[in-house]
């Protein structure tokens, strides 16, 4: 890890204020001072810098009754907007939020899961992408940064989608194709770094400053934040716990490797493991993913005996992973989101907090707590627009402080 420069200490700072304002919505220099920890001298020359950049404006001014009246600051939601795009192997889902990251509109367009070249997808985001601003009534012109999500190993510093298994996708120039598509600034990333950053400002992060985000869908995968940052490792690629090793020679994976996690706690893990314990129950004739959960969440609110072990097991397979998980990096704190966390949650969550407890070092368990996200179903969409909206300030020329890979501390 190479030392913090001042430049690093700077554009934490930049990135504290801001994350101030959307915790304080409206403040003064002093409260942004007293939030942050910073000296009021550092506060007023940041917001100087927000405030040429047009960021930030001037809400009203405050009388104390002692000499001259504050300023009192916020977000300029006028400034300009950002639309998050989540894209999974059936849908893209987009969000367009305004400069205070106020959403304006969402549109989702369903993709066809059998066809998959670059192109069907990019066709795709451009229909959601148009369609969330025709929604919104907000011209293209005003758009300041559109961030996209992708499913697979991503590396944002060269807008590449490393590897998408699903899709068969192996180092496809994907933000090159979009940005000449959409003729708009593209950011692009992993769902996870973008989950993680979402918690971190406007979730969990608020009170905690070490997290896993663990999202369960039909991949599974984490999210790492360490004093209060993302942990990105060197090629982006931190937080593949979906792929880690859960059984050995065990059930082949989508990835091509045996045993990994997803084959268990993945929608796709839970219809192997009802096939187990009932191999011809109803559900079973379900062949599409959230249809099968929801008859999960259906037969566990009836009593059926075959659900109920259903999520026992799969509760025993996320706790000893978890356990895993949580020797190494040590949380205060573990979110669960994602789909299969909406529908299954109450019955799914109390059973990992019971079986973790042999599963991992009683230290790190007793400074842990486990929850479901309290965040919206667009967590992936305002993470992304969080994320381009850090892009956005570097480009106007204030550093960004969590867009990059490698191994400076900002990234982890």
């Amino acid at each position: 890890m190479s030392r913090r420069t001042a430049r690093d200490l700077r554009s934490e700072s930049r990135m504290a204020v801001l994350r101030a304002f959307f915790t304080l919505r409206t403040a003064t220099r002093q409260e942004l001072s007293q939030h942050t920890g910073l000296s009021v001298a550092t506060v007023s020359t940041l917001v100087k810098e927000f405030l040429s950049a047009g960021v930030v404006q001037i809400e009203a001014m405050v009388s104390t009754g002692v000499g001259r009246p504050l300023e009192l600051l916020r977000l300029d939601p006028g400034r300009g907007y950002l639309v998050g795009v989540d894209v999974a192997e059936t849908y893209v889902e987009t969000t367009v939020f305004d400069l205070s990251l106020e959403p304006r509109g969402t549109v989702s367009v369903p993709l066809d899961e059998h066809l998959n070249s670059p192109q069907y997808v990019v066709d795709g985001i451009r229909l959601a992408v148009h369609g969330v601003l025709a929604l919104a009534s907000i011209e293209a012109s005003s758009v300041v940064g559109v961030g996209v999500s992708l499913p697979g190993q991503v590396q944002p510093d060269l807008g590449v989608s490393v590897f998408a298994p699903n899709w068969d996708w192996h180092d496809v120039r994907i933000k090159d194709l979009l940005t000449d598509d959409l003729g708009m600034h593209v950011h692009v990333d992993n769902p996870l770094k973008a989950i993680t950053v979402a918690e971190l400002w406007f979730g969990a992060g608020r009170e905690h400053r070490d997290l896993a985000i663990v999202n369960l869908g039909t991949g599974v995968g984490s999210g790492f934040a360490l004093n209060g940052e993302l942990v990105r490792g060197v090629s982006n690629n931190a937080g593949e716990w979906g792929h880690t090793l859960l059984v050995f020679e065990g059930r082949l994976c989508r990835c091509g490797r045996r045993g990994c996690v997803e084959a268990y706690v993945g929608v796709g893990g839970l219809m192997a493991t009802l096939a187990e314990i009932q191999p011809a129950h109803p559900a079973l004739r379900i062949t599409q993913q959230k249809p099968f959960v929801d008859a999960v969440q259906s037969g566990l609110v009836s009593g059926d005996g075959a659900m109920v072990e259903l999520v026992d097991r799969t509760a025993r397979y996320l706790a000893a992973s978890l356990g895993d998980l949580v020797n190494m990096i040590n949380p205060e704190h573990v979110v669960l989101t994602g789909w299969t966390v909406a529908r299954l949650g109450d019955w799914l969550i109390p059973l990992v907090r019971e079986k973790i407890q042999p599963a991992a070092l009683a230290s790190s368990l007793a400074v842990l707590t486990i929850s479901a996200s309290a965040l919206s179903s667009s967590t992936v969409a305002l993470g992304m627009s969080t994320l381009t909206l850090e892009h956005f300030l570097a480009a106007v020329g204030l550093p960004s402080s969590a867009g990059t890979t490698g191994s400076s501390t900002a990234a982890g």
